[in-house]
């Protein structure tokens, strides 16, 4: 099943949907989907509402292995079940979808212009569950703020020892360090993100192989030399806090890089919506992430 999902993930046409809000996000997700705090009473129920709403995401008939190649999924989403199946079996075997896990733990405080990613301290526990699970790959983010070549470093130090860990595992990291869209040097960021990620690429194995999560560059295709690189399976974008349009708009411009995107996938979805109203907006979202993925102006 591995290898039938690499073959898809890197050759095929689509996008990676992001299901993984987690912790101190899930109540803005909530909210946005038209459930506001005065409706659960505790985490657990908080928890039980974004498992309600992931899983009828998840089994709309417009989520299918024709738009979309992977899912990513927050722990506790991995842990539950869609119809009688565990997520990630729910995704592989009904829906022909790779299931990955966000595995990060949330982002440390600003220091040298970046946000580290916080101490993952049960990640090989973690990474034997997601095997046990049936996950394909797994996520890690870090944000960058400004364009300091140090703090840049550190972040992608970080991101790749910690990805040859997953490697090990036998699962395949999306290294995910997100320029901040409203950074004053964004552009330069991106240069400067770019040769530190081509420095670790370049350390690779041939067996060791990596997906990157970035954010839609400045400069169309600057990110063509990694898309291109033998160790990289797919190159991603995220939406960042772009609309939808905007996202889909800027994607549109860069050659073969895909969306992974989850605010611009999910913002016109409402609990309140009929299930004939949920389904249709759920699939022109699709219709127009893969569009802007897969069809490019050049």
């Amino acid at each position: 099943m591995q290898e039938k999902h690499l073959d898809k993930i890197r050759e095929g046409k689509g996008f990676i949907a992001a299901l993984d809000q987690s912790g101190g996000s899930t109540p803005k997700a909530l909210a946005a989907y038209g459930v506001s705090e005065n409706e659960y009473s505790n985490e657990e129920e908080m928890f039980d509402l974004v498992h309600e709403m992931r899983t009828r995401i998840i089994t709309a008939p417009s989520f299918n292995s024709e738009y979309i190649l992977g899912a990513i999924l927050f722990e506790q989403t991995m842990d539950r079940k869609i119809e009688g199946k565990y997520t990630g079996d729910y995704l592989a075997e009904e829906k022909g979808i790779a299931p990955f896990l966000k595995v990060d733990k949330g982002l440390a405080d600003l220091s040298n212009g970046v946000q580290k990613m916080k101490p993952i301290d049960d990640l090989d526990e973690k990474l034997e569950r997601a095997n046990q699970r049936g996950i394909f790959g797994t996520k890690m983010r870090s944000v960058i703020k400004e364009a300091k070549q140090d703090g840049i470093k550190e972040v992608v130090d970080q991101q790749f020892e910690i990805g040859k860990k997953i490697i090990d595992a036998g699962l395949i990291p999306i290294i995910e360090p997100e320029v901040d869209i409203h950074s004053i040097d964004k552009e330069k960021s991106e240069e400067l993100l770019k040769q530190e990620i081509k420095k670790h690429l370049d350390e690779l194995k041939e067996n060791e192989l990596v997906m990157l999560k970035l954010s839609i560059p400045t400069v169309a295709n600057q990110y063509k030399e990694l898309i291109e690189h033998p160790q990289v399976v797919r190159v991603v974008a995220l939406s960042g806090g772009y609309s939808r349009d905007e996202a889909n708009s800027k994607l549109k411009e860069n050659d073969e890089l895909i969306a992974s995107f989850s605010r611009a996938l999910s913002e016109n979805l409402n609990a309140s919506q009929s299930d004939e109203e949920f389904n249709a907006a759920l699939k022109e979202a699709v219709e127009s992430i893969y569009d802007a993925s897969v069809v490019k102006n050049g």
